[in-house]
């Protein structure tokens, strides 16, 4: 086990990516109990794991020279003796290259580090990744479950919210139907979303539609057909405590989809532009939904002209509701 008083981990996003790497991060604490472990990673990513015990957080923005050379010199200035760099870009191989440490540990062989597993499939799981470069520390590769501080707070906001909407008492679907802005081709058909939730809502279960400011306007009209709008009620931790109090979710490839499986929750995950043996929320990879058409995945934010978004508009509320009824959900409460 290498040494050293002050350990960094690079893991700058996006969410669910930072999500992921959860379980290697405490991995890295445990590994360093009596080391001063920090976390740098950008700010909308901060609040999903401050108050994870025995790390702190620095945040810093991912983009702009002057905010690059500011991290540089934070960097030089806490004199880390080991880093493990977990984002493998660009940008995350210059901070680890001058950070000064003398040990640096990456997800490849490269001039920024010291010490990285051998060339390996880059198609494999970002999980299995993360395993090898700990591998190549010496640590132990963790149980595949994310690691999130939810608390007694967000456990009592979740309840009284359950109990302000009529909800307590009843079994809850969650569903989300957004994704990120830049990412319009990994949105299950609207549609879709409104014939799942209406046949989920005539067997007794509550519909809660999740989501922030950019899935406002979506669940609204979902809502007005079926469902609790809960747009902008929680944040992604207290979703993992909302998680809890669900039977399951039905989502499409996103952050909350990676959120709610540290609940846990069984998250049915609606997969077509995206590769879901690469990104599957961590446990949940015999729940990946996906309509096996000769273009998917193509990793494009916006289906091409000609294409009809097949590979998700083909994947049906029928399908999906049946998979619900094989795996026991939709039988007598």
């Amino acid at each position: 086990m290498v040494g050293g008083n002050r350990i960094l981990i690079i893991k700058l996003g996006a969410l669910g990516d930072v999500v992921l790497a959860t379980p290697h991060i405490r991995a890295i604490v445990e590994a360093y109990p009596d080391a001063e472990v920090t976390l740098l990673t950008a700010p909308e990513c901060a609040g999903l794991v401050r108050g994870l015990p025995g790390l702190e957080v620095a945040a810093f923005k991912r983009r702009g020279f002057a905010e690059m050379c500011r991290v540089l010199a934070w960097l030089r200035r806490r004199r880390f003796a080991v880093v493990f760099d977990l984002q493998g870009s660009l940008r995350s191989r210059l901070m680890t290259r001058l950070s000064g440490a003398r040990r640096r540990f990456g997800r490849r062989p490269g001039f920024a580090y010291t010490d990285a597993p051998p060339p390996g499939d880059a198609s494999v799981h970002a999980f299995a990744m993360l395993n090898r470069l700990l591998e190549a520390a010496g640590i132990d590769s963790p149980a595949s479950r994310a690691w999130l501080p939810v608390g007694e707070e967000a456990e009592t906001k979740v309840l009284a919210w359950l109990e302000r909407r009529g909800l307590a008492g009843q079994r809850r679907a969650l569903l989300h139907a957004g994704s990120s802005e830049r990412w319009v081709s990994k949105r299950w058909e609207a549609a879709h979303f409104t014939a799942l939730a209406k046949a989920l809502q005539a067997r007794g279960f509550a519909v809660i539609w999740l989501g922030a400011d950019g899935d406002r306007d979506i669940n609204r009209r979902l809502a007005a057909q079926a469902g609790v709008d809960a747009t902008g009620e929680f944040s992604l931790l207290e979703l993992t405590a909302l998680g809890r109090h669900a039977a399951f979710a039905v989502v499409n490839d996103s952050a909350p989809m990676h959120v709610l499986s540290a609940a846990p929750l069984p998250v049915y995950a609606l997969f077509g532009p995206t590769d879901w043996r690469r990104s599957h929320a961590l446990g949940q990879a015999e729940r990946v939904l996906v309509n096996p058409v000769s273009c998917s995945p193509c990793h494009r934010p916006v289906c091409p002209p000609g294409y009809e978004h097949r590979c998700l508009r083909e994947l049906t509320p029928a399908q999906v509701l049946a998979r619900l009824a094989q795996d026991g959900w939709l039988g007598t409460p």
